[in-house]
């Protein structure tokens, strides 16, 4: 598990638009990594809006918003198309993104367990190492949050 003041691993993967997405392309810049667990589904959407309504202000700061789920591309596609996402959503089919960062644990609904993404946001300074992590999110006010934990430039 990658910890707070370490260095992330250099991942890549697909995004929605079918393009590679490698971390170390945004060297030198502050990077949100959010991980939610499907596209289309109510807090899921909320939380796309949510950093899509603020992404000016995150480029401001010089910040890179990605979205990561377990997804597929073409699943991908069309939430971002449908709600206008100006980021990346980079489909990890194979859970890559989400071992390393780990955020697929247990979770029960409707009294059925079963293995899931756990809502979780990642802030990465431009040297590349974990600045600030947020486990369990609650979508009310938390991109607000992270935009606030990036210092203004």
């Amino acid at each position: 598990m990658i910890k707070t003041g370490s260095k992330i691993p250099r991942l890549s993967g697909t995004t929605a638009g079918g393009d590679t997405l490698k971390l170390a392309d945004f060297d030198g810049r502050w990077v949100v990594v959010y991980f939610y667990p499907k596209d289309n589904t109510t807090g899921c959407t909320r939380e796309a809006q949510d950093f899509r309504d603020l992404y000016p202000k995150f480029r401001k700061r010089g910040a890179v918003v990605i979205g990561v789920s377990r997804d597929s591309e073409t699943s991908h596609a069309g939430f971002a198309a449908k709600h206008s996402l100006p980021f990346p959503l980079v489909a990890d089919t194979d859970e890559t993104w989400c071992k390393a960062f780990d955020v697929i644990h247990q979770k029960t609904l409707y009294g059925r367990k079963f293995m899931g993404v756990v809502r979780s946001t990642f802030l990465i300074g431009p040297d590349g190492k974990l600045v600030r992590e947020w486990r369990n999110v609650k979508v009310p006010g938390h991109a607000e949050a992270v935009l606030a934990a990036i210092p203004p430039t």
